[in-house]
């Protein structure tokens, strides 16, 4: 049985992921439509995401609160759950069958993840002040790596931007933790605080860098990165597990994979017959013209000899474009 602040824990972190979800819809719209950086911060559908995000991001330190990192953070990926649908339905396109394959195997993964962690308590210990500046500069390598790979003008730079905003989210939350669990005023307190403030920021930014790009393949590829980076500070340093012993393991590896798996199916654009406006074939107008002989194909057939070159007028019509002319 799933003990009470698990459950309170479950329930924030749905609302979270719906919330970030609508957000990411909104972002990628909004990239989509403005050029540069300064254009997407003249919107105002730009600042209600910001919202969105804020509410998600309040609801998940909240989330944090009554439940371990293993638990939490995984369930971020229901945000592409939701995310492909609504950004489907919004959007006037069809939702495919392969995408909706990908929802039902990431439901089935998060659900052997919540039933390998769901029974743990509320989490009592948190990083120490050394832990915390440990991680943030290993964090700050691997994002500075990735941005300079992604501002390389590389075709996986939205790929690369999504990767490192997916690190800087997963580690803004578990310092978020911290602030989280029964914090006491002090020096080290106010450090986490301008920490976690500046990861979540620069993941709301890089992700919007990734988003322009698309929102499948990038929003997939952080939904996977946030929480595995999170849990494996939850594992390595927090002492967090799975609960059953090696069975509880190879039960959240196992729905780990079929998430994976389900993302992965998510992340996949649709052809272009499930997209509006778009033709898959040249109109039908363009396809019922008659061809012309090619040149070369005339000069491969020979030219008579001299002896029998006669001066001949021929009157050719050709249609070009529904207009005939005399040649």
């Amino acid at each position: 049985m799933m003990s009470s602040p698990v459950v309170l824990a479950l329930a924030l972190s749905l609302v979270s992921a719906f919330c970030y979800a609508a957000a990411a819809v909104v972002q990628e719209r909004t990239a989509a439509g403005t050029a540069d950086l300064r254009g997407t911060l003249a919107r105002g559908s730009w600042w209600g995401a910001v919202g969105l995000n804020a509410s998600g991001a309040l609801l998940h330190v909240v989330a944090l609160r009554y439940g371990p990192l293993t638990l939490v953070q995984p369930l971020g990926a229901l945000t592409l759950v939701v995310a492909v649908p609504l950004g489907a339905l919004i959007a006037r396109r069809r939702t495919s069958g392969t995408q909706w394959r990908g929802v039902a195997l990431t439901l089935v993964g998060l659900t052997a993840l919540l039933a390998a962690t769901a029974s743990g308590n509320a989490p009592a210990d948190t990083l120490g002040t050394g832990e915390v500046l440990a991680v943030a500069l290993v964090a700050l390598g691997v994002i500075a790596v990735l941005v300079r790979f992604a501002t390389g003008g590389s075709a996986l730079g939205g790929l690369a931007f999504a990767a490192a905003s997916g690190i800087a989210s997963g580690v803004g939350s578990t310092l978020a933790q911290k602030l989280a669990v029964g914090p006491t005023l002090s020096w080290s307190v106010a450090v986490v605080a301008v920490l976690t403030v500046a990861f979540a920021s620069g993941g709301l930014l890089l992700s919007q860098k990734a988003y322009r790009s698309g929102l499948g393949g990038p929003l997939a590829l952080l939904t996977l990165v946030n929480p595995v980076t999170a849990s494996v500070i939850g594992i390595g340093l927090l002492g967090e597990g799975f609960q059953y012993g090696t069975t509880g393991t190879l039960i959240a590896l196992a729905g780990a994979v079929a998430a994976a798996r389900g993302v992965v199916l998510l992340s996949r654009p649709q052809s272009h017959q499930d997209r509006p406006g778009r033709r898959a074939s040249a109109p039908a107008a363009t396809r019922d013209q008659p061809r012309l002989p090619r040149p070369t194909r005339l000069l491969r057939a020979g030219l008579p000899s001299a002896a029998r070159v006669r001066p001949v007028t021929v009157e050719l019509t050709v249609e070009l474009t529904g207009t005939s002319r005399a040649v």
